[in-house]
């Protein structure tokens, strides 16, 4: 895709992938449309770059692990009257190469030079290693 950006954040007290996607379809259920919205308090300022291709990759346990594809930003008006940011994810989640990550708040922009890659096609459905695993393995260069 042309020019395009990309999110990083933090999957807080998510344990595996999987256990991710199983939190984002419970959620998913819960709003009339039943798609995902990961909610962020701030609007992102590149937001024509994020929706040329963009996706949010995921920190799980210290280690980038997979990433998904940004579909739309919504509006979101919470309980308090607070306009926030409602990212719209591809349900389907894309493994990426092992990559350490140190913790952050919020999300981060980056540049698709400084994405992991993705992982082989053949690869995609392989069982993904333990975070912890993951990361010791990347902190040592073998991914």
């Amino acid at each position: 895709m042309g020019n395009h950006v990309n999110l990083v954040k933090l999957s807080v007290g998510t344990e595996s992938i999987e256990n991710m996607l199983d939190w984002q379809r419970v959620r998913s259920q819960q709003v009339r449309d039943g798609q995902y919205y990961h909610v962020t308090r701030m609007w992102p300022k590149r937001e024509d770059e994020l929706l040329n291709g963009g996706s949010i990759y995921w920190v799980i346990k210290g280690v980038i692990l997979c990433r998904q594809p940004i579909m739309a930003l919504r509006e979101i008006i919470g309980q308090d009257g607070v306009r926030r940011c409602g990212l719209v994810l591809a349900p389907d989640v894309i493994h990426v190469a092992a990559t350490p990550k140190k913790a952050f708040q919020g999300w981060r922009y980056l540049s698709p030079a400084d994405a992991p890659p993705d992982l082989a096609e053949g690869r995609q459905a392989e069982e993904p290693l333990p975070p912890e695993l993951s990361k010791a393995l990347a902190d040592i260069g073998v991914r």
